[in-house]
Order: C-alpha cells, then sequence, then structure tokens
C-alpha cells in the first residue's frame, strides 16, 4: 500500500527569483517525501498540483534552460 502523506500545508514558499508581481508558482516551505504541490501564487484557494519528484525535477531544468522548449 502506498504511504500516504496529509498535504495540510501550513506554509508556503514563492521562488526567491520571483519579482514579486504574483505570477509565480508556490510550493511547500517543507519537503514532502516523493511529491511537490504546487499551487499558483494569484489562485491559492483554487487547488494544487501535485507532481513526482522526477517530473517537477525535469520542469525545472527545462524552465532554466536558456533557449529550451520553455525558455522566455
Amino acid at each position: 500500500m502506498p504511504t500516504q502523506y496529509s498535504l495540510c500545508i501550513t506554509y508556503w514558499r514563492s521562488s526567491t527569483h520571483s519579482a514579486g508581481g504574483g505570477q509565480c508558482l508556490q510550493v511547500p516551505a517543507e519537503k514532502i517525501p516523493g511529491l511537490m504541490p504546487v499551487r499558483d501564487s494569484k489562485a491559492p484557494d483554487r487547488g494544487l498540483l501535485t507532481l513526482p519528484d522526477a517530473a517537477w525535477s525535469r520542469f525545472v531544468t527545462a524552465v532554466a534552460e536558456p533557449n529550451g522548449p520553455l525558455s522566455p
């Protein structure tokens, strides 16, 4: 049976690269083993998306890659 974790997250943080304009994702301040919940900083009450660690890692790598598929 898979391990279950409570997703009652009390403190969320935004990226240190965020300019504070409200257009960023927030992640929990404390790590949840194997998972990365994310939510929209502009609409935190609309729910969250929970990704496996590997998917979150691929996303962060793609965003950070210069001239990559997710670069501005």
